[in-house]
């Protein structure tokens, strides 16, 4: 079994504790501080210091929770990729082409992504180069739930196509997100 150097910590079912919330509630103030961090100063430029100031943690415990800054960075992406599929998903079973036009706009405004295309385009381009690692495992699964919750079809090559689209406001936020979104939405086959 292969463990996830950047996933949350696991308790056993059924046990409940008062640390297990707090190191939650660390893991969150992390992440935030993460995205902030980015967004302040780069990617490459952040460091783990300026993560664990601006998550107003102590530089040893941003370390219990990760060894490296690309730990950070990798389980930064997983939440906020899985907060934005339960947030498209809920709104998917509404409107597809609304839920579509949230992603889009959440990806092209989001702050340490902007901070990333203006400083890093070589960051950029890795970040929206499609590929088969786990994160973009996660936001395949993700665009399929959310077309499944629309009633439609989520064959792989729609599931890409989507995906491509919305990792195109990553790279460069676009105008006309509604018009695109429904566009694509009514495009899309029933299940």
């Amino acid at each position: 079994m292969t463990i996830d150097p950047s996933a949350a910590p696991v308790r056993e079912r059924g046990v409940r504790s008062r640390a297990g919330n707090a190191m939650q509630r660390t893991r969150a103030a992390v992440l935030d501080g993460a995205v902030r961090a980015v967004e302040k100063h780069g990617a490459r430029r952040a460091t783990m210091a300026d993560i664990a100031m601006l998550a107003g943690i102590a530089k040893g415990t941003l370390y219990n929770h990760f060894r490296t800054k690309e730990a950070v960075y990798a389980a930064t992406v997983d939440a906020n990729v899985k907060a934005l599929i339960e947030d498209c998903t809920a709104v998917a079973a509404e409107d597809l082409a609304e839920a579509l036009a949230l992603a889009a706009e959440r990806l092209g405004n989001h702050p340490a992504l902007r901070r990333i295309g203006a400083d890093e385009p070589a960051v950029m381009a890795a970040l929206v180069t499609v590929t088969d690692d786990v994160a973009w495992s996660r936001a395949r699964a993700g665009v399929a739930a959310v077309l499944t919750s629309a009633g439609r079809t989520a064959r792989p090559e729609l599931v890409d196509l989507v995906l491509r689209w919305l990792v195109s406001f990553v790279a460069t936020p676009g105008h006309g997100i509604e018009a695109q979104a429904a566009a694509i939405a009514a495009a899309l086959p029933d299940a």
